[in-house]
């Protein structure tokens, strides 16, 4: 005799799962790149990046509007506050459509993990973190080369003021340090810190469904604990992915500045 199942069986609870990062392809585009939810929000983004910009940009005035004044403050704020803080008017100028490009990016592709029905950051998997890292990278690099064609790597590996036999220690923590842990933690920076965001506010709002909707009763009062979290961590998200894209463009900045610094 086949035992009946357990009508009464308690509700599970189910919480984030890495897979969510991990989806289920949905097309595949040009026959050869495959194209999941996270690629489409990627899209949706940039599109919402290049759209306000054109919008904000197209008829500009000598007395902005209110929607060209706001985006004329995103601007100024990564030409003054990041750019030209760090690297002067003369270089900012120079590199202000990548600093302007990284920070927005970032900040757009953040923005999408509290978005309803998006719920997931663009950055939250390695693709964009790692093609921005590259680029900042190979920015540097360049920035280096430029300003001292000859001396640019010498002065990075061999720091001056130190006696020779030290170098045996210091050029190998240098090449490390400048030319493989940089890139490595700006992903790893962005990366880790969308995964977590998204994982936190999964968590928060499937314990208020499972409190409120699967337990009911008493349970309740803990899904209104759980929602009110969801609610403020969502708060912090928003403070998280302004932060983490000014960190991504500052760090960019500062990284430039030391490679076109006088002793290079």
């Amino acid at each position: 005799m086949i035992a009946p199942l357990a009508a009464d069986a308690p509700p599970e609870f189910h919480g984030p799962s890495i897979e969510e990062f991990f989806p289920e392809i949905l097309f595949t585009a040009f026959g050869v790149i495959p194209v999941h939810r996270i690629h489409l929000i990627q899209f949706l983004a940039t599109i919402a990046i290049v759209l306000i910009f054109w919008l904000g940009t197209r008829r500009m005035r000598v007395v902005p509007g209110r929607f060209q004044s706001i985006v004329e403050m995103g601007l100024d704020f990564v030409r003054v506050n990041i750019g030209e803080d760090l690297l002067g008017k003369k270089d900012a100028q120079r590199f202000l459509p990548i600093l302007t490009t990284i920070f927005f990016m970032v900040l757009f592709m953040n923005i999408t993990g509290i978005i309803p029905f998006l719920n997931i950051a663009g950055t939250s998997i390695i693709a964009v973190p790692l093609t921005l890292a590259i680029v900042s990278y190979v920015t540097f690099i360049y920035a280096g080369i430029k300003k001292s064609p000859k001396n640019f790597f010498k002065n990075s590996l061999f720091p001056s003021g130190v006696p020779w036999p030290i170098y045996i220690i210091v050029t190998p923590i240098e090449l490390i340090s400048t030319f493989v842990i940089r890139p490595v933690t700006l992903t790893l920076r962005l990366l880790m810190n969308m995964m977590v965001g998204h994982l936190l506010l999964v968590l928060f709002f499937a314990a208020t469904q499972f409190f409120i909707v699967d337990l009911g009763g008493w349970w309740s009062i803990l899904g209104a604990g759980s929602l009110a979290f969801g609610f403020v961590f969502t708060l912090f998200e928003i403070l998280v992915a302004v932060l983490q894209a000014y960190v991504f463009a500052l760090l960019t900045a500062v990284y430039i500045q030391l490679a076109v610094a006088e002793e290079h």
